[in-house]
């Protein structure tokens, strides 16, 4: 059987991998990591808030998706939706980015897809407050990800704090980090669960596939019956 696992990793500017020299973005290095022979689409979208996200999800899911295909969605959000607004609250309020989250989630859930969620990614540039807001916004999307059994991968503390992503995203447009910030992010999805999550779906399709090989009866050969008339010699094969 010939394994076709489609991913979709779908989000923000986070995902997209901007303000990375080398074009990988943390998706791209966790599926080098351990699966580089899946078929990968990346979704992401410079300043879409789970709103935006929801809104165009299916629509371009939707269009890569084939029958008998191994499909996953990666969903991260929230990092917009955490920014404060010319009115001063955030893009999104917490509750609806929890219930557009749930709906993505069910969604693909619907449709048949296995989903896994990684935590918001800081914004450096936004100060204390937006992360505050970000930190806040974490056991929400942890909440509903619990709720349904999806895997959920928190990063937003550690990335906080981590060296790389910090200089980096200082260093650059004051939110995207280079190589260095995303392979750490890449680390973290790595080490909660993004392999483990992947290669088991995989593994349980091939059982499936190899049980139903062997359970698949042969047709017996007709047993002739005696005195019955043989089939008559075609006319291709008489002597001319």
């Amino acid at each position: 059987m010939i394994d076709d696992t489609r991913i979709c990793f779908l989000g923000d500017s986070f995902v997209q991998g901007l303000g990375d020299p080398e074009f990988r973005g943390w998706a791209g290095r966790a599926l080098q990591a351990c699966a580089a022979d899946v078929t990968a689409y990346n979704l992401g979208v410079r300043r879409n808030t789970s709103t935006d996200v929801l809104h165009r999800c299916w629509a371009e899911v939707e269009a890569r998706t084939v029958p008998g295909a191994d499909h996953r969605l990666v969903v991260s959000v929230g990092s917009n939706d955490a920014t404060e607004s010319p009115s001063g609250g955030p893009r999104v309020p917490p509750d609806r980015t929890r219930a557009n989250l749930a709906a993505l989630l069910d969604g693909a859930r619907d449709r048949g897809h296995g989903a896994l969620v990684v935590g918001p990614p800081p914004v450096v540039m936004g100060g204390a407050r937006q992360l505050e807001r970000m930190l806040a916004l974490v056991p929400l999307l942890a909440e509903v990800c619990a709720e349904r059994a999806v895997p959920f991968v928190d990063v937003t503390r550690a990335l906080a704090g981590n060296p790389a992503w910090v200089a980096e995203a200082t260093a650059g447009d004051g939110a995207h980090p280079g190589a260095g910030g995303y392979a750490a992010l890449a680390e973290l999805v790595l080490a909660g669960g993004f392999r483990d999550w992947l290669l088991a779906g995989r593994a349980d399709r091939a059982a499936s596939a190899g049980s139903a090989d062997r359970q698949t009866p042969t047709a017996p050969e007709p047993l002739a019956t005696p005195g019955a008339p043989t089939a008559p010699e075609s006319l291709a094969a008489r002597p001319a």
